[in-house]
């Protein structure tokens, strides 16, 4: 299955890998060191509210937004907090005015496009980029990305190294980094939820290296805007 066919009807399945993704809280902790509690934010990408529940937690009231109709379901069913809206909108065309929040934050959404638009993914992330600067009149943008999964250090994945280069070089982003391992109770569940999103051969080293806890690396790209301090 491709993950533009889990983003559409398999979200269980999605939510069963990310709710099992950072074992040791080392997101909330990231995010809340550049987000201000009360700092109006929009989230592209929602999924099923991973990011959404944690911004919620932060006290950080979100307006998050996903085009998955799969996707809303469960992260409705789930729960997204009681500082949280969700409406159904396109990255590259958000329905709010200008500069109607502080901060915008896009988690495991923009790199997909590298693979799915290969010969025009920058004009695409370009326009989702210049969409998250229209709505936060030039607030913070944060943008959240693996750096390797199975990896115990940053190892990007190669069709993304350029995508990474693209948001430091041509976009002033600058990179943090942590783990974010996905912790399972056995692992057989580890290999098989990891194979269904990562695929066979990953389900095999998984099994190999009998992992209950597979290792994971997380990027956050941050651009602090024309008014931060």
């Amino acid at each position: 299955m491709s993950f533009q066919e889990i983003y559409a009807s398999g979200a269980e399945g999605y939510q069963a890998l990310v709710g099992a993704e950072d074992a040791d809280g080392n997101l909330p902790s990231a995010l809340g060191e550049l987000i201000a509690p009360g700092t109006s934010t929009v989230e592209i990408g929602a999924g099923t509210g991973r990011v959404t529940r944690i911004l919620s937690s932060l006290a950080i009231p979100v307006v998050a937004t996903e085009p998955s109709a799969a996707m809303q379901k469960v992260a409705t069913q789930l729960g997204l907090g009681p500082t949280t809206a969700l409406c159904r909108a396109e990255a590259a065309a958000l329905p709010f005015s200008d500069g109607s929040f502080e901060c915008a934050v896009a988690g495991w959404v923009f790199g997909h496009y590298v693979e799915w638009q290969p010969d025009g993914w920058r004009h695409e992330i370009g326009r989702f980029l210049a969409e998250c600067e229209r709505v936060t009149n030039g607030g913070r943008v944060i943008v959240v990305e693996t750096l390797g999964t199975g990896h115990e250090l940053p190892s990007p994945p190669a069709p993304l190294v350029d995508y990474y280069r693209f948001l430091e070089q041509d976009h002033g982003f600058e990179r943090q980094w942590i783990r974010t391992d996905y912790s399972f109770a056995t692992i057989d569940e580890a290999a098989t939820v990891c194979g269904n999103f990562f695929g066979a051969e990953f389900e095999q080293t998984v099994r190999a290296k009998q992992w209950s806890r597979v290792p994971e690396c997380t990027g956050i790209w941050s651009r602090p805007g024309s008014s931060a301090d």
